[in-house]
């Protein structure tokens, strides 16, 4: 793997891609946004991904970031953004209202939604789910908003998954896996009740807007606006194979997120950190809880150094376990000797995946590991969908994924599914 191994030239805007539907939001001066249409019917698998806000190069953002934090970047607090695999990420203007911040986000909501309908050849009255990775909601009801919107049935069952950048993968995981800790808290497994359906899975991330309360330059140089959501069809298009999750509870805070969503905020000991719980009518919300900042703000993080240290230990334990088991699978369906043919993993920096990558290899486990979203940053849910849209053009009936998430709290979902055909 290496930051070359992309799909996009370099330097090259998200925005300036051919083949990516431009437009402008009407809020404030005009948000401008893009977005992306992906389909693989050898799969019947599809989707949109794409970004709104200015897109900021490794060469302008500092500006942008000084004139949010009111004082110039030290040398000593300016990363080597080229160096982690990131060239862009893409900001809404510092002075919207939290009013113009919800026009905003829900017409993005309803646009990736429905053009992710249309990717699939679906019509709005087909989606019987809608599962959504968010940070930071704008509000409780946020899905609801944007699936009436796009003409989405209200019986639809509506899932908002708070996992930080697990969020997305974490949302595919509850579909496809009938045995995760979540599905057996709830009086219908989401799993057992969604095979056979169609069904959204994403993540919608406003970053811009969440680490505008932040004064710490890491985040503010690492994250960005950016959303990924596709169609699935559980045990038809995408089959679960094996997977596992795994919390690991950040006690020394190196990554610290404020909960903008409602949680029991109780540690317990030796069970989970994630409320489950049902708000409304078909919606259910799935809370992690985050260690969040002690000043207020929404983003406290240790340097790139203490993201590798906080998720590749664990998260090469989780991927091991769940390679472990697919091995096993493979046995019980006679295709041993069936190998992966690429893995999904979340972009916080291409260091962390470099990494894991290597202590995997050492362990006799070879991935490709693909790094996918060098015109982003680090979109936290968002990221898996991303990358997982921008391979499934080269992806074949049956082949064998795994799709690997992690993020702050600290979550991790890891899973191996085999596409249709």
């Amino acid at each position: 793997m290496t930051i070359e191994d992309t799909k996009t030239e370099l330097n090259v805007s998200f925005f300036d891609r051919p083949g990516v539907e431009k437009g402008v939001i009407d809020v404030a001066q005009g948000i401008p946004f893009g977005i992306e249409r992906v389909n693989n019917p050898s799969v019947g698998i599809g989707g949109v991904y794409g970004a709104w806000g200015e897109s900021y190069d490794n060469e302008n953002l500092p500006a942008f970031l000084e004139e949010r934090l009111g004082h110039p970047l030290q040398p000593n607090e300016k990363l080597n953004l080229s160096e982690l695999g990131f060239r862009n990420r893409h900001h809404v203007p510092l002075n919207l209202t939290r009013e113009e911040h919800i026009q905003v986000e829900l017409q993005i909501g309803t646009r990736f939604l429905s053009e992710a309908i249309k990717a699939c050849d679906w019509q709005p009255s087909d989606v019987e789910a809608v599962l959504i990775g968010m940070s930071a909601p704008l509000s409780e009801d946020y899905l609801n908003q944007i699936t009436a919107a796009a003409g989405i049935p209200s019986s639809a069952l509506k899932v908002s998954i708070h996992k930080a950048c697990d969020g997305s993968t974490s949302s595919l995981h509850l579909a496809l896996n009938p045995d995760l800790p979540e599905n057996l808290q709830l009086d219908q497994n989401i799993a057992e009740s969604l095979y056979g359906k169609k069904v959204l899975v994403g993540g919608i991330e406003g970053l811009s807007r969440f680490v505008g309360s932040s004064h710490d330059p890491n985040a503010l140089q690492l994250f960005g606006n950016a959303a990924g959501v596709l169609g699935v069809i559980p045990g038809q298009t995408m089959k679960f194979l094996a997977g596992r999750s795994r919390e690991v509870f950040d006690d020394e805070g190196v990554l610290q997120v404020a909960m903008y969503y409602p949680h029991s905020r109780q540690k317990t000991d030796g069970s989970t950190n994630v409320d489950v719980t049902e708000p409304s009518a078909n919606n259910i919300r799935i809370a992690g809880l985050m260690h969040e900042p002690q000043d207020g703000s929404s983003v406290t993080m240790a340097g790139p150094m203490g993201m590798v240290k906080l998720f590749v230990r664990t998260g090469v334990q989780v991927v091991r376990d769940v390679y472990g088991a697919y091995q096993s699978r493979l046995d019980e369906l006679g295709m041993a000797g069936k190998s992966l043919a690429v893995a999904i993993v979340h972009h916080a920096n291409y260091k962390i995946n470099k990494l894991k990558e290597k202590h995997l290899k050492n362990e006799g486990i070879i991935l490709r590991m693909p790094w996918l979203l060098s015109e982003f940053g680090n979109v936290s849910a968002a990221s898996n969908m991303i990358a997982f849209l921008r391979e499934l053009p080269d992806m074949k009936p049956f082949d064998h994924i795994l799709i690997d998430g992690f993020g702050a709290g600290t979550y991790y979902d890891a899973l191996a599914v085999e596409l249709g055909g």
